[in-house]
Protein backbone atom coordinates (compact mmCIF):
# COMPACT_ATOMS: atom_id res chain seq x y z
CA UNK A 1 0.00 0.00 0.00
CA UNK A 2 1.09 3.33 -0.89
CA UNK A 3 2.03 5.55 1.74
CA UNK A 4 3.34 9.38 0.92
CA UNK A 5 1.81 12.39 2.51
CA UNK A 6 4.41 15.80 1.54
CA UNK A 7 1.81 19.04 2.63
CA UNK A 8 -1.47 19.63 4.20
CA UNK A 9 -3.90 20.59 2.11
CA UNK A 10 -3.81 17.91 -1.42
CA UNK A 11 -6.12 15.33 -2.08
CA UNK A 12 -6.65 13.20 0.65
CA UNK A 13 -6.95 9.97 -0.42
CA UNK A 14 -6.23 7.29 2.43
CA UNK A 15 -5.86 8.05 6.25
CA UNK A 16 -7.07 5.92 9.23
CA UNK A 17 -9.32 6.76 11.88
CA UNK A 18 -10.38 5.05 14.82
CA UNK A 19 -14.53 4.79 15.77
CA UNK A 20 -15.61 5.99 19.30
CA UNK A 21 -15.79 2.91 21.21
CA UNK A 22 -17.13 1.37 24.53
CA UNK A 23 -14.30 2.44 26.18
CA UNK A 24 -15.31 6.18 25.98
CA UNK A 25 -18.75 5.12 27.87
CA UNK A 26 -16.61 4.08 31.40
CA UNK A 27 -14.76 7.36 32.15
CA UNK A 28 -15.77 8.54 34.97
CA UNK A 29 -15.69 12.05 36.59
CA UNK A 30 -13.46 11.48 38.79
CA UNK A 31 -10.47 10.31 36.32
CA UNK A 32 -12.04 12.52 32.98
CA UNK A 33 -8.47 14.50 33.42
CA UNK A 34 -6.45 11.56 34.31
CA UNK A 35 -7.43 10.11 30.80
CA UNK A 36 -7.20 13.58 28.81
CA UNK A 37 -10.78 14.16 28.80
CA UNK A 38 -12.30 17.80 29.96
CA UNK A 39 -15.82 15.92 30.55
CA UNK A 40 -17.43 12.80 30.03
CA UNK A 41 -19.54 12.33 27.24
CA UNK A 42 -22.54 10.48 26.01
CA UNK A 43 -21.51 7.68 23.51
CA UNK A 44 -24.69 7.36 21.82
CA UNK A 45 -24.56 10.52 20.69
CA UNK A 46 -21.01 10.95 19.94
CA UNK A 47 -21.38 8.13 17.73
CA UNK A 48 -25.01 8.43 15.87
CA UNK A 49 -25.33 12.13 15.60
CA UNK A 50 -21.65 13.19 15.04
CA UNK A 51 -18.96 10.73 14.42
CA UNK A 52 -20.76 8.84 11.65
CA UNK A 53 -21.66 11.84 10.42
CA UNK A 54 -17.61 12.40 9.95
CA UNK A 55 -17.22 8.81 8.68
CA UNK A 56 -19.95 9.64 5.82
CA UNK A 57 -18.13 12.54 4.78
CA UNK A 58 -14.61 10.80 4.70
CA UNK A 59 -16.47 7.90 2.62
CA UNK A 60 -18.35 9.95 0.01
CA UNK A 61 -14.55 12.09 -0.54
CA UNK A 62 -12.29 8.88 -0.40
CA UNK A 63 -14.69 5.83 -1.12
CA UNK A 64 -17.66 6.69 -2.49
CA UNK A 65 -18.46 3.31 -3.77
CA UNK A 66 -19.07 2.40 -0.14
CA UNK A 67 -20.84 4.41 0.61
CA UNK A 68 -23.58 4.79 -2.69
CA UNK A 69 -26.91 3.42 -2.47
CA UNK A 70 -26.96 3.74 1.67
CA UNK A 71 -28.61 6.22 2.81
CA UNK A 72 -29.57 7.18 6.29
CA UNK A 73 -32.95 5.53 6.18
CA UNK A 74 -30.65 2.10 5.74
CA UNK A 75 -27.33 2.82 7.77
CA UNK A 76 -29.03 5.51 10.55
CA UNK A 77 -29.08 5.41 13.66
CA UNK A 78 -31.70 2.46 13.75
CA UNK A 79 -28.92 -0.04 12.27
CA UNK A 80 -25.65 1.39 13.23
CA UNK A 81 -23.80 -1.77 12.40
CA UNK A 82 -22.83 -0.47 8.64
CA UNK A 83 -20.18 2.02 11.19
CA UNK A 84 -19.27 -0.65 13.61
CA UNK A 85 -15.94 -2.63 12.97
CA UNK A 86 -16.03 -6.52 13.41
CA UNK A 87 -19.92 -6.57 11.84
CA UNK A 88 -20.86 -8.21 8.98
CA UNK A 89 -22.07 -5.15 7.66
CA UNK A 90 -19.40 -2.69 8.23
CA UNK A 91 -18.11 -0.27 5.19
CA UNK A 92 -14.57 -1.69 5.76
CA UNK A 93 -12.88 0.42 3.38
CA UNK A 94 -9.17 0.25 2.25
CA UNK A 95 -8.90 4.03 1.94
CA UNK A 96 -10.65 5.07 5.13
CA UNK A 97 -8.58 2.32 7.48
CA UNK A 98 -10.06 1.41 11.23
CA UNK A 99 -7.10 1.71 13.45
CA UNK A 100 -9.22 -1.50 15.45
CA UNK A 101 -9.22 -3.70 12.06
CA UNK A 102 -5.53 -3.28 11.70
CA UNK A 103 -4.83 -4.48 15.00
CA UNK A 104 -7.47 -7.71 14.72
CA UNK A 105 -5.58 -8.13 11.65
CA UNK A 106 -1.93 -8.34 13.36
CA UNK A 107 -3.44 -10.68 16.08
CA UNK A 108 -4.51 -12.92 14.12
CA UNK A 109 -0.62 -14.23 14.20
CA UNK A 110 0.10 -16.04 17.33
CA UNK A 111 3.20 -15.36 17.77
CA UNK A 112 2.54 -11.24 17.50
CA UNK A 113 -0.62 -12.50 19.89
CA UNK A 114 1.31 -13.47 22.29
CA UNK A 115 3.85 -10.57 22.34
CA UNK A 116 1.49 -8.03 22.42
CA UNK A 117 -0.25 -9.40 25.19
CA UNK A 118 2.64 -9.81 27.32
CA UNK A 119 3.55 -6.44 26.72
CA UNK A 120 0.14 -4.80 27.37
CA UNK A 121 0.09 -6.92 30.78
CA UNK A 122 3.30 -5.55 31.86
CA UNK A 123 2.58 -2.09 31.28
CA UNK A 124 -0.80 -2.22 32.72
CA UNK A 125 0.52 -4.45 35.62
CA UNK A 126 -1.76 -7.30 35.04
CA UNK A 127 -1.14 -10.26 36.86
CA UNK A 128 0.14 -13.59 35.26
CA UNK A 129 -3.31 -15.02 35.56
CA UNK A 130 -4.90 -12.53 33.58
CA UNK A 131 -2.41 -12.54 30.88
CA UNK A 132 -3.33 -16.37 30.93
CA UNK A 133 -6.77 -15.32 30.32
CA UNK A 134 -5.99 -13.25 27.39
CA UNK A 135 -4.72 -15.72 25.83
CA UNK A 136 -7.91 -17.81 25.73
CA UNK A 137 -9.89 -15.05 24.32
CA UNK A 138 -11.02 -15.29 20.73
CA UNK A 139 -9.31 -12.53 18.46
CA UNK A 140 -11.95 -10.31 17.80
CA UNK A 141 -12.74 -10.32 22.08
CA UNK A 142 -8.96 -9.98 22.64
CA UNK A 143 -8.79 -6.68 20.10
CA UNK A 144 -11.92 -5.17 21.75
CA UNK A 145 -10.10 -5.18 25.65
CA UNK A 146 -6.68 -4.10 24.17
CA UNK A 147 -8.67 -1.22 22.97
CA UNK A 148 -11.51 -0.42 25.77
CA UNK A 149 -9.91 -2.30 28.76
CA UNK A 150 -13.40 -4.04 29.07
CA UNK A 151 -14.05 -8.16 28.27
CA UNK A 152 -16.86 -9.46 26.31
CA UNK A 153 -19.08 -9.96 29.66
CA UNK A 154 -18.18 -6.39 31.07
CA UNK A 155 -15.18 -7.06 33.22
CA UNK A 156 -12.27 -4.21 33.46
CA UNK A 157 -9.20 -5.09 33.53
CA UNK A 158 -7.35 -1.64 33.09
CA UNK A 159 -8.49 1.79 32.12
CA UNK A 160 -9.81 2.52 28.31
CA UNK A 161 -7.93 4.59 26.23
CA UNK A 162 -10.58 7.35 24.97
CA UNK A 163 -7.77 9.51 22.77
CA UNK A 164 -7.34 6.48 20.32
CA UNK A 165 -9.98 8.51 18.46
CA UNK A 166 -7.51 11.08 18.01
CA UNK A 167 -5.13 9.00 15.60
CA UNK A 168 -2.92 11.59 14.71
CA UNK A 169 -1.47 11.60 17.69
CA UNK A 170 0.17 7.89 16.97
CA UNK A 171 2.21 8.85 14.62
CA UNK A 172 2.83 11.09 11.41
CA UNK A 173 3.60 10.62 7.84
CA UNK A 174 6.58 12.58 6.81
CA UNK A 175 7.24 12.44 2.77
CA UNK A 176 7.73 8.57 2.44
CA UNK A 177 8.82 7.84 6.18
CA UNK A 178 6.54 7.37 9.17
CA UNK A 179 7.14 8.84 12.48
CA UNK A 180 5.99 7.16 15.62
CA UNK A 181 5.40 8.94 18.48
CA UNK A 182 5.72 8.92 21.85
CA UNK A 183 3.32 10.09 24.57
CA UNK A 184 3.64 12.58 27.49
CA UNK A 185 0.73 11.11 29.19
CA UNK A 186 0.54 7.73 31.20
CA UNK A 187 -3.00 7.51 29.61
CA UNK A 188 -1.51 7.33 26.08
CA UNK A 189 0.98 4.68 26.81
CA UNK A 190 -0.91 1.60 25.65
CA UNK A 191 -2.11 3.25 22.47
CA UNK A 192 0.98 3.72 21.69
CA UNK A 193 2.32 0.62 22.02
CA UNK A 194 -0.43 -1.08 20.19
CA UNK A 195 0.70 1.32 17.58
CA UNK A 196 4.19 0.47 16.91
CA UNK A 197 2.92 -3.24 16.58
CA UNK A 198 0.14 -2.61 13.85
CA UNK A 199 3.06 -0.55 11.86
CA UNK A 200 5.76 -2.44 12.34
CA UNK A 201 3.85 -5.68 11.25
CA UNK A 202 0.45 -4.93 9.71
CA UNK A 203 0.81 -6.56 5.98
CA UNK A 204 -0.23 -3.16 4.44
CA UNK A 205 2.53 -1.26 6.08
CA UNK A 206 4.93 -4.00 4.71
CA UNK A 207 7.05 -1.55 2.73
CA UNK A 208 7.13 0.71 5.03
CA UNK A 209 9.15 -1.14 7.55
CA UNK A 210 12.96 -0.11 6.95
CA UNK A 211 11.25 3.66 6.82
CA UNK A 212 10.04 3.94 10.55
CA UNK A 213 11.57 6.17 12.82
CA UNK A 214 10.83 5.91 16.76
CA UNK A 215 11.75 8.46 19.47
CA UNK A 216 13.98 7.29 22.19
CA UNK A 217 14.83 7.71 25.40
CA UNK A 218 18.43 9.08 25.84
CA UNK A 219 20.72 6.60 26.46
CA UNK A 220 21.36 7.89 30.07
CA UNK A 221 17.96 8.39 31.09
CA UNK A 222 17.72 5.19 33.22
CA UNK A 223 20.86 6.66 35.49
CA UNK A 224 18.83 9.87 36.36
CA UNK A 225 17.23 9.99 39.59
CA UNK A 226 13.22 8.95 39.63
CA UNK A 227 12.43 12.38 40.48
CA UNK A 228 14.41 13.65 37.49
CA UNK A 229 13.07 10.90 34.93
CA UNK A 230 9.74 12.48 34.75
CA UNK A 231 10.66 15.95 33.74
CA UNK A 232 12.99 14.85 31.54
CA UNK A 233 11.27 12.68 28.99
CA UNK A 234 11.72 12.76 25.84
CA UNK A 235 8.04 13.17 24.28
CA UNK A 236 6.23 13.75 20.77
CA UNK A 237 2.52 13.77 19.97
CA UNK A 238 1.17 14.32 16.40
CA UNK A 239 -0.99 16.86 16.69
CA UNK A 240 2.75 18.71 17.38
CA UNK A 241 3.76 17.81 13.68
CA UNK A 242 2.82 18.81 10.21
CA UNK A 243 4.25 18.23 6.63
CA UNK A 244 3.18 21.69 5.50
CA UNK A 245 5.46 21.22 2.49
CA UNK A 246 7.91 18.88 0.41
CA UNK A 247 10.76 18.74 2.57
CA UNK A 248 9.76 21.21 5.39
CA UNK A 249 8.03 19.56 8.82
CA UNK A 250 6.87 22.10 11.66
CA UNK A 251 7.34 20.52 15.33
CA UNK A 252 5.67 22.16 18.03
CA UNK A 253 7.29 22.14 21.37
CA UNK A 254 4.02 22.44 23.97
CA UNK A 255 2.23 20.67 26.91
CA UNK A 256 2.29 17.11 25.11
CA UNK A 257 5.99 17.87 23.07
CA UNK A 258 9.21 17.98 24.03
CA UNK A 259 12.29 20.21 22.79
CA UNK A 260 14.69 17.24 23.15
CA UNK A 261 12.28 14.95 21.01
CA UNK A 262 11.84 17.51 18.56
CA UNK A 263 15.53 17.68 18.06
CA UNK A 264 15.92 14.04 18.30
CA UNK A 265 12.94 13.91 15.28
CA UNK A 266 14.96 16.71 13.33
CA UNK A 267 18.13 14.96 13.44
CA UNK A 268 17.07 11.56 12.59
CA UNK A 269 14.95 12.98 9.58
CA UNK A 270 17.69 15.57 8.47
CA UNK A 271 20.43 12.46 8.97
CA UNK A 272 17.77 9.85 6.25
CA UNK A 273 17.79 13.12 4.49
CA UNK A 274 13.65 12.87 4.47
CA UNK A 275 13.44 16.74 4.91
CA UNK A 276 15.32 19.62 4.02
CA UNK A 277 14.11 21.98 6.61
CA UNK A 278 12.58 21.84 10.19
CA UNK A 279 11.00 24.69 11.93
CA UNK A 280 10.17 24.25 15.79
CA UNK A 281 7.30 26.88 17.28
CA UNK A 282 7.70 26.63 21.11
CA UNK A 283 4.07 27.47 22.20
CA UNK A 284 2.70 28.08 25.74
CA UNK A 285 2.81 24.91 27.29
CA UNK A 286 -0.87 25.23 28.67
CA UNK A 287 -3.68 22.86 28.52
CA UNK A 288 -5.51 25.65 26.22
CA UNK A 289 -3.30 24.92 23.66
CA UNK A 290 -1.96 20.97 24.10
CA UNK A 291 -1.02 21.12 20.30
CA UNK A 292 -0.04 23.24 17.70
CA UNK A 293 -2.84 21.96 15.59
CA UNK A 294 -5.33 23.43 18.04
CA UNK A 295 -3.90 26.74 17.17
CA UNK A 296 -3.72 26.66 13.90
CA UNK A 297 -4.36 24.87 10.63
CA UNK A 298 -3.54 25.18 6.56
CA UNK A 299 -6.81 25.36 4.51
CA UNK A 300 -5.10 26.21 1.37
CA UNK A 301 -1.93 26.92 0.19
CA UNK A 302 -2.24 30.13 1.02
CA UNK A 303 -5.00 30.55 3.23
CA UNK A 304 -4.51 29.76 6.96
CA UNK A 305 -6.86 29.59 10.45
CA UNK A 306 -5.38 30.90 13.68
CA UNK A 307 -5.68 31.72 17.00
CA UNK A 308 -5.11 35.27 16.75
CA UNK A 309 -3.77 35.80 20.43
CA UNK A 310 -1.00 33.99 19.42
CA UNK A 311 -0.15 35.43 16.15
CA UNK A 312 0.69 38.99 15.13
CA UNK A 313 -3.39 39.57 15.78
CA UNK A 314 -2.22 40.21 19.61
CA UNK A 315 -1.06 43.87 18.64
CA UNK A 316 -4.59 44.95 18.20
CA UNK A 317 -5.34 43.59 21.76
CA UNK A 318 -3.14 46.16 22.65
CA UNK A 319 -5.24 48.97 21.64
CA UNK A 320 -8.64 47.20 22.87
CA UNK A 321 -10.28 48.95 25.45
CA UNK A 322 -11.93 45.87 26.86
CA UNK A 323 -9.35 45.12 29.07
CA UNK A 324 -9.14 48.54 30.70
CA UNK A 325 -12.82 48.10 30.98
CA UNK A 326 -13.18 44.78 33.07
CA UNK A 327 -10.15 46.29 35.28
CA UNK A 328 -7.84 43.10 34.04
CA UNK A 329 -4.13 43.63 32.70
CA UNK A 330 -3.64 42.56 29.24
CA UNK A 331 -1.60 39.05 28.87
CA UNK A 332 -0.73 38.85 25.80
CA UNK A 333 1.31 34.60 25.25
CA UNK A 334 4.40 34.90 23.01
CA UNK A 335 5.69 31.74 20.49
CA UNK A 336 9.54 31.36 19.89
CA UNK A 337 9.92 30.29 16.23
CA UNK A 338 13.39 28.64 15.31
CA UNK A 339 13.59 27.02 11.77
CA UNK A 340 16.31 24.59 11.05
CA UNK A 341 17.49 24.06 7.47
CA UNK A 342 19.98 22.78 5.13
CA UNK A 343 22.01 24.65 2.91
CA UNK A 344 25.03 23.34 1.09
CA UNK A 345 25.67 20.59 3.22
CA UNK A 346 25.52 22.36 6.62
CA UNK A 347 22.82 22.84 9.47
CA UNK A 348 21.58 26.58 9.32
CA UNK A 349 19.23 28.97 11.52
CA UNK A 350 16.87 31.38 11.50
CA UNK A 351 14.46 32.70 13.81
CA UNK A 352 10.73 34.25 12.68
CA UNK A 353 8.98 36.53 14.85
CA UNK A 354 5.44 35.45 14.86
CA UNK A 355 3.15 32.56 13.29
CA UNK A 356 1.68 35.10 10.23
CA UNK A 357 5.36 35.57 8.92
CA UNK A 358 6.03 31.82 9.14
CA UNK A 359 2.95 31.27 7.37
CA UNK A 360 3.87 33.65 5.08
CA UNK A 361 7.04 32.35 4.12
CA UNK A 362 5.74 28.63 3.97
CA UNK A 363 2.89 29.82 1.11
CA UNK A 364 5.03 32.01 -0.73
CA UNK A 365 8.24 30.09 -0.83
CA UNK A 366 7.87 26.45 0.16
CA UNK A 367 4.55 26.36 -1.63
CA UNK A 368 5.62 28.92 -4.14
CA UNK A 369 1.65 30.45 -4.04
CA UNK A 370 1.45 34.23 -5.57
CA UNK A 371 -1.34 35.05 -3.75
CA UNK A 372 -1.77 37.25 -0.49
CA UNK A 373 -1.74 34.75 2.49
CA UNK A 374 -5.21 35.27 4.05
CA UNK A 375 -5.51 34.39 8.03
CA UNK A 376 -8.93 33.28 9.44
CA UNK A 377 -8.67 34.11 12.82
CA UNK A 378 -10.69 31.89 15.32
CA UNK A 379 -13.44 34.14 16.29
CA UNK A 380 -13.37 36.47 13.95
CA UNK A 381 -11.01 37.64 16.18
CA UNK A 382 -13.29 39.08 18.75
CA UNK A 383 -13.32 38.83 22.22
CA UNK A 384 -14.08 36.59 24.27
CA UNK A 385 -14.65 34.34 21.15
CA UNK A 386 -11.16 33.90 19.59
CA UNK A 387 -10.29 31.85 23.02
CA UNK A 388 -13.92 30.06 23.38
CA UNK A 389 -13.96 28.70 20.11
CA UNK A 390 -10.20 27.64 20.13
CA UNK A 391 -11.18 25.53 22.72
CA UNK A 392 -14.01 23.54 20.66
CA UNK A 393 -11.14 23.33 17.95
CA UNK A 394 -11.88 26.09 15.65
CA UNK A 395 -8.44 25.96 14.47
CA UNK A 396 -8.25 22.47 14.13
CA UNK A 397 -9.90 21.64 11.01
CA UNK A 398 -9.01 18.37 8.39
CA UNK A 399 -8.74 19.32 4.51
CA UNK A 400 -9.83 16.65 2.62
CA UNK A 401 -9.17 18.51 -0.67
CA UNK A 402 -7.47 21.86 -0.79
CA UNK A 403 -10.36 24.52 0.28
CA UNK A 404 -12.71 22.14 1.75
CA UNK A 405 -11.86 21.09 5.67
CA UNK A 406 -14.25 19.92 7.91
CA UNK A 407 -14.77 21.49 11.31
CA UNK A 408 -17.26 21.74 14.11
CA UNK A 409 -21.11 23.50 13.71
CA UNK A 410 -20.36 25.43 17.38
CA UNK A 411 -18.13 27.98 16.34
CA UNK A 412 -20.30 30.66 14.68
CA UNK A 413 -18.09 32.95 14.87
CA UNK A 414 -14.62 31.33 13.20
CA UNK A 415 -17.65 30.06 10.60
CA UNK A 416 -18.49 34.41 10.37
CA UNK A 417 -14.74 35.27 9.31
CA UNK A 418 -14.99 31.52 6.96
CA UNK A 419 -17.82 33.31 5.45
CA UNK A 420 -16.28 36.68 5.20
CA UNK A 421 -12.77 35.41 3.49
CA UNK A 422 -14.83 33.78 0.52
CA UNK A 423 -15.92 30.59 1.58
CA UNK A 424 -19.21 28.62 1.90
CA UNK A 425 -20.78 27.34 5.16
CA UNK A 426 -22.28 23.78 4.89
CA UNK A 427 -24.09 21.63 7.89
CA UNK A 428 -22.33 18.11 7.37
CA UNK A 429 -25.86 16.39 8.03
CA UNK A 430 -27.21 18.87 4.88
CA UNK A 431 -24.53 18.21 2.87
CA UNK A 432 -24.48 14.25 2.87
CA UNK A 433 -28.52 14.47 2.20
CA UNK A 434 -27.59 16.70 -1.21
CA UNK A 435 -24.62 13.53 -2.08
CA UNK A 436 -27.37 10.89 -1.17
CA UNK A 437 -30.19 12.75 -3.52
CA UNK A 438 -27.57 13.27 -5.90
CA UNK A 439 -27.94 16.93 -6.12
CA UNK A 440 -23.90 17.23 -5.92
CA UNK A 441 -20.98 15.17 -5.95
CA UNK A 442 -17.86 15.23 -3.80
CA UNK A 443 -15.50 16.68 -6.68
CA UNK A 444 -18.47 19.38 -7.03
CA UNK A 445 -17.35 20.97 -3.41
CA UNK A 446 -15.18 23.51 -3.56
CA UNK A 447 -13.99 26.70 -1.26
CA UNK A 448 -16.37 24.77 1.92
CA UNK A 449 -16.19 24.51 5.42
CA UNK A 450 -18.21 21.70 5.97
CA UNK A 451 -19.58 21.88 10.04
CA UNK A 452 -19.92 19.02 12.31
CA UNK A 453 -22.24 17.95 14.66
CA UNK A 454 -19.87 18.24 18.00
CA UNK A 455 -21.39 18.97 21.12
CA UNK A 456 -19.85 15.44 22.38
CA UNK A 457 -17.08 15.48 20.25
CA UNK A 458 -16.29 18.62 21.35
CA UNK A 459 -15.82 17.83 25.20
CA UNK A 460 -12.77 15.10 23.84
CA UNK A 461 -10.71 18.31 22.81
CA UNK A 462 -9.99 17.44 19.82
CA UNK A 463 -11.30 18.13 16.26
CA UNK A 464 -11.06 17.14 12.73
CA UNK A 465 -7.80 17.36 12.47
CA UNK A 466 -6.94 15.27 15.20
CA UNK A 467 -9.14 12.50 14.35
CA UNK A 468 -7.27 11.72 11.46
CA UNK A 469 -3.86 9.97 10.36
CA UNK A 470 -3.24 10.84 6.69
CA UNK A 471 -1.26 7.86 4.92
CA UNK A 472 -1.65 9.44 1.09
CA UNK A 473 -2.49 12.73 0.12
CA UNK A 474 -2.45 14.05 -3.44
CA UNK A 475 1.32 14.84 -3.85
CA UNK A 476 2.61 18.80 -4.31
Amino acid sequence: MEVFVNNEVGKLKRLIIHSPDSGLGKVVPSKAQDWLFEDIVHLQTMRKNEYDNYARLLLYFLDPEKIANKPLAKIGAANRNFFIPGKTEYFNSDKVLEFECLLNDVLQEKDLRIQLISAVSAIEECSYQEMRHFMKMSVDELTNTLITGITYSGEMFFPPIPNLIFTRDIGIVVNDYLLLNKPAKLARSRESLLAKYVFFNHPVFAELNDRIIEIEENEEHFLLPEEEQFARQETLEGGDVMMVAPKHLLIGISERTSLEAARQAMRKLFAHKVVEKVTMIKIPAKRDYMHIDTIFTQIKRNVWVLLGSLGRAAERQRKEKIWEALGQKENVEELVIKQFYIEQGKEKSRSFENLEDLLTDISKHDLQVEEETVFIYSGNGEFPYGAREQWTDSCNLLVLKEGVAIGYDRNDKTSEAFEEAGFKIKLATELIKDFEAGHIKAEDVEDTIILLPSAELSRARGGSHCMSLPILRQVF
